[in-house]
């Protein structure tokens, strides 16, 4: 069962320069109780679509088309005021970057007290019996002291921590952690990943983990959606997509360092494109090193190839025979 079905999702920034197509007819869907990796790049639309699930999409933005189904609701279709009883209760998000996300001028306690508050609508002294509770889930040493500090009395390690337990506090269903391990030393990031990879599942709760590291995608999922330029490359298990990936995806995979092989890495060539004027065709075919005409002239539909693998690519039947 499907707990997320994203459906033609369109997002566009309306910007001084032109309109920014972040996702342009995105579509895949989250398995109740599965760890789903979203990869790609940085400016592949990974973050945005979290923002987009949770209608948090910043300034100039704007969700201008499609379908977010939650458990067979459609968020789009929901007032401001019922989307408040989603976030953070039913759908949570890690951000990114701990430091930006916790307030500096409050202490911890009061600042994860506050959501219990606001949802709950409970006295303070029982907000704080299920901050800590949660602090405690998230392995913060010493939660009770740590109600009273400030933010910038933690490492980032701590910090990110702090900011699981945030997004645990009122045991949501669906948990987008953005980039958990950035900027973060490898030792500290080896221990959140384990964390989170107990979390999913001691709670039971579907997990969707944001990352441009297949590494990690490797290591904690059961399914993969790969991101490039707005658009969904291919989405499907984990050893199908391995085994029989996407160009793209096969760029990002002969990225990473193995400790099995000793072989040259190689980068992808070129960029990101400019999502206010994105390449004819298909979005990938200026740095894919099987581009024939018909990429660079017609937009490859997302196609059902089968066992749950979907791929955008006019080669790939070809491509994958010849592997």
């Amino acid at each position: 069962m499907n707990i997320l079905d994203v459906q033609n999702l369109k997002t566009h920034f309306f910007t001084e320069a032109g309109v920014v197509k972040a996702l342009e007819d995105i579509s895949f869907t989250v398995e109740k109780g599965c760890t789903v990796g979203l990869v790609g790049e940085s400016g592949s639309g990974k973050s945005v679509t979290a923002q987009s699930v949770l209608r948090i999409v910043p300034k100039p933005g704007k969700i201008i088309g499609g379908k977010i189904l939650f458990d067979g609701e459609d968020l789009l279709a929901k007032k401001e005021d019922d989307m408040r009883k989603f976030r953070g209760k039913k759908i949570s998000l890690i951000f990114q970057d701990p430091t930006s996300s916790l307030n500096p001028l409050f202490a911890i306690g009061d600042q994860l007290a506050d959501i219990v508050i606001q949802h709950d609508r409970v006295k303070k002294d029982q907000a704080l019996e299920q901050v800590i509770k949660t602090l405690k889930v998230a392995r913060l040493p010493d939660p009770e002291q740590s109600l009273g500090q400030y933010p910038h009395q933690f490492s980032g390690g701590m910090k990110q921590r702090i900011c699981i337990a945030r997004a645990l506090l009122l045991n949501p269903q669906l948990l987008f952690a953005d980039e958990p391990t950035t900027n973060l030393d490898v030792t500290i990031q080896a221990q959140i990943i384990t964390l989170l990879k107990d979390l999913q599942r001691d709670l039971g709760m579907t997990l969707v983990m944001i990352t441009h590291d297949m590494g990690i995608v490797a290591e904690m999922c059961k399914c993969v959606v790969v991101l490039y330029a707005g658009h969904v490359m291919e989405s499907g298990d984990i050893e199908t997509i391995f085994e029989k990936p996407h160009p793209y995806t096969e760029a990002l995979l002969k990225a990473v360092p193995r400790l099995d092989q000793t072989r040259k890495l190689t980068s992808i060539p070129g960029n990101i494109p400019n999502l206010i004027d994105p390449p004819s065709g298909c979005v990938f075919h200026p740095r894919c090193q099987y581009a024939i005409n018909i990429c660079m002239e017609k937009v490859p539909p997302l196609e059902d190839v089968g066992g749950s693998h979907f791929i955008t690519c006019h080669r790939w039947r070809e491509l994958q025979g010849g592997r």
